[in-house]
């Protein structure tokens, strides 16, 4: 147990963190906000629990949050339970038939239902959906060779909108419909990206397992404007897998969303620092 000094402490660190945070509760009145879950910030039911109850406080403080969801890394542990060797081509899944069925039964099973249930735990009213429903991610092939890999090209929000009347909170599984029937895997950046674009939501929170873009030093850049993503990507600063991080970014802003964020999404509370207090989390970029 601790003890009265460390008791005292704590509630006064508690008590700051929230007066600071009360003049912000109303920035995003009636807000929409796009979050993307990585598989990887999925990891521990702990950390899910925590994120489910920060969504939770932001749709109850009247910010309208949009969960979209990867799963990486439960696929591919399904995909080797089932004995399927995976191919990749320029770091993309080559997704065949086989793996598209594996795919849709985790992300739209499995990883969606989990993410849900986690929600309505904690008080919330969420409801699973994958692109499929009500034609929300219509999608063409983005290369042949890659097989049932998607680029969303024409998103329907009406569903998401008229679950905002109704105070719930929409999952979002990355999985498109073809115009011929298929079903097509998308990147869930990506995936996020575009469903933010539609909905020109006030912010586009991208989660992932570092603190923000960093600079040729090393250090965390936390406001950057296009052109500045452009340069440092040009200068090799910006490289590997932040690349697509930032290249959702610059596609969402350009489409409508007010700005994007990339921001640690380990780091507890992770999108309530970054709505509600000054100095935010991650690195933001606008147009």
């Amino acid at each position: 147990m601790k003890n009265q000094t460390a008791m005292t402490r704590d509630y006064v660190a508690t008590a700051r963190t929230l007066n600071e945070a009360l003049p912000y509760l109303t920035r995003y009145d009636d807000a929409i906000v796009v979050i993307k879950l990585g598989g990887h910030a999925m990891g521990s039911d702990e950390g899910m629990a925590s994120f489910a109850r920060d969504v939770v406080l932001m749709r109850t403080v009247g910010v309208n949050p949009v969960v979209v969801h990867g799963g990486g890394p439960m696929i591919n542990d399904l995909l080797a339970r089932l004995g399927v060797t995976s191919t990749f081509a320029r770091g993309k899944r080559i997704t065949d038939q086989a793996t598209m069925e594996v795919v849709e039964m985790v992300l739209a099973g499995t990883v969606n239902k989990r993410i849900v249930q986690a929600i309505n735990r904690e008080g919330g009213k969420a409801v699973g959906l994958s692109g499929k429903d009500a034609s929300l991610m219509i999608c063409d092939p983005e290369d042949p060779e890659l097989g049932f890999v998607g680029k969303p090209a024409e998103i329907n929000p009406g569903l998401i909108t008229q679950l905002f009347g109704a105070e719930m909170i929409p999952v979002i599984a990355p999985i498109g419909a073809g115009r011929n029937g298929e079903t097509f895997n998308v990147n869930g950046d990506t995936a996020a990206g575009a469903i933010a674009a539609a909905l020109k939501a006030d912010r586009l929170l991208l989660l992932t397992d570092v603190s923000g873009v960093k600079n040729a030093e090393g250090v965390v850049v936390t406001e950057l404007r296009a052109a500045d993503v452009e340069k440092m990507t040009e200068e090799g600063v910006i490289a590997g897998g932040m690349i697509p991080k930032t290249e959702t970014a610059l596609t969402a802003v350009r489409g409508g969303v007010r700005a994007a964020v990339i921001l640690d999404g380990r780091v507890p509370n992770a999108c309530l620092l970054e709505l509600f207090t000054d100095h935010g989390a991650g690195s933001i970029i606008r147009a």
